[in-house]
């Protein structure tokens, strides 16, 4: 069949039964459905919205990277890199995700970063990840000569760069051969006992064995109708996307200013540019997350404190043409205090969990839902997993990104 034939199965029609119900039809939904329908389970997909992947998943820049500042979610992003590598073996034939291994370059402009980044590459290479390369300021010009003189060291690893994650949640989704209900609300979750075995939706009742939440900033929402409060802060993150930029080099990594958060990557005949503002508040979850056209001046206007010129000079040459079209979109990362997701078994039977996972969802989600279907089939014993629900949670900084 050709891909073009090729679709998830849309449907507003609800089952009544179901061996797994998983609310969310986003990236970390459509995951959770192909790895359960891959153990052997009957799946049924809920998701309020007309369209997959058309919140949070949609906001995302489709990034992955296994540069992280601890082996559990390092395991579980390089885990998914190998994946989406031999999608189209291992999963859906003929299928492409876009995939461009352009690297991850974060570049420090002052010592004591540098010297966080070497002591970062020491702990990485000490958990395996022995591809990660420290350059001086001169090697990181002579490889990358978009790069300022400002710089004076980076952290780069080849392997790492970005997908379409709209193709990625597609390509779970037909590969799973679950039906997706969509246009369907969850209005509750169906008790007997203190056991969850079910959902009643605006469609009807569907019964379960087993329910699993998906839907990212609304997990929270969704788990106190079972008395559970898993305690995700919503934060908005921007990204700003440029479809035509005279002087983006279309080969370069993604680029990323370690000490202010900014940073960008090639797309289209342009890039996309983003900033993590580390002061941005928490808030409720959002069907439209509004956008701040301010965004577009804090990382493009030269003089801004994060402008992303700051690494990359040829971003002042392209501010000052002033030719420069560009759109925002807008998405909430539902974060735990310790930037890690919760996967698995919740004290609640019957009920698990998918979410939390701060920002990575699109690169963990591999890792994180083939890990959730495990516990969830007791392949994997729920002790064993380090993003238990219970595990001790304790508040750790947000990452540059």
């Amino acid at each position: 069949m050709s891909e073009e034939a090729r679709a998830p199965r849309l449907t507003h029609e609800l089952p009544r039964t179901a061996d797994v119900a998983i609310i969310g039809g986003g990236v970390i939904g459509a995951a959770t459905a192909f790895f359960a329908a891959r153990a052997g389970l009957r799946v049924v997909v809920i998701e309020r919205r007309a369209a997959l992947g058309s919140l949070s998943t949609s906001a995302a820049t489709g990034a992955f990277r296994a540069q992280f500042d601890n082996p559990d979610e390092m395991a579980l992003a390089r885990e998914g890199i190998a994946f989406y590598e031999r999608f189209a073996e291992a999963a859906l034939p003929g299928w492409g995700l876009g995939l461009h291994r352009q690297g991850y370059l974060w570049c420090a402009t002052s010592e004591a970063t540098a010297r966080r980044q070497r002591a970062l590459v020491a702990e990485q290479r000490s958990w395996g990840l022995d591809d990660v390369e420290l350059l001086a300021g001169d090697e990181v010009r002579e490889r990358f000569p978009h790069v300022s003189h400002e710089v004076v060291q980076a952290r780069f690893r080849a392997g790492d760069g970005w997908l379409d994650p709209k193709r990625l949640t597609a390509g779970y989704a037909i590969a799973s051969g679950a039906p997706f209900v969509i246009e369907t609300a969850v209005a509750d979750l169906v008790r007997e006992g203190d056991r969850v075995t079910g959902v009643t939706t605006s469609r009807g009742t569907l019964s379960a064995a087993q329910v699993v939440i998906a839907a990212g900033p609304f997990s929270d929402v969704i788990a106190a109708r079972a008395g559970l409060r898993l305690g995700l802060r919503l934060v908005r993150r921007q990204r700003l996307a440029l479809p035509e930029v005279p002087g983006v080099p279309a080969s370069a990594p993604m680029t990323i200013d370690e000490e202010t958060g900014a940073h960008w990557r090639p797309w289209a005949a342009g890039a996309h540019c983003m900033w993590t503002q580390p002061d941005e508040p928490a808030g409720p979850p959002l069907e439209n997350v509004p956008q701040d056209e301010s965004f577009a001046d804090a990382v493009l206007r030269p003089d801004s404190a994060h402008a992303v010129a700051r690494i990359s000079p040829f971003w002042r040459a392209a501010w000052e043409r002033q030719t420069m079209h560009w759109f925002l979109r807008a998405g909430q990362y539902d974060e735990t205090p310790d930037r890690r997701p919760f996967l698995g078994t919740t004290p609640v039977p019957g009920l698990f969990v998918n979410c939390g996972y701060s920002g990575h969802g699109v690169m963990c989600s591999a890792g994180g839902s083939r890990l959730a279907v495990d516990v969830m089939t007791g392949r994997v014993a729920n002790d064993a997993n380090p993003f238990r629900v219970d595990r001790p949670v304790a508040e750790r900084p947000r990452e540059v990104l």
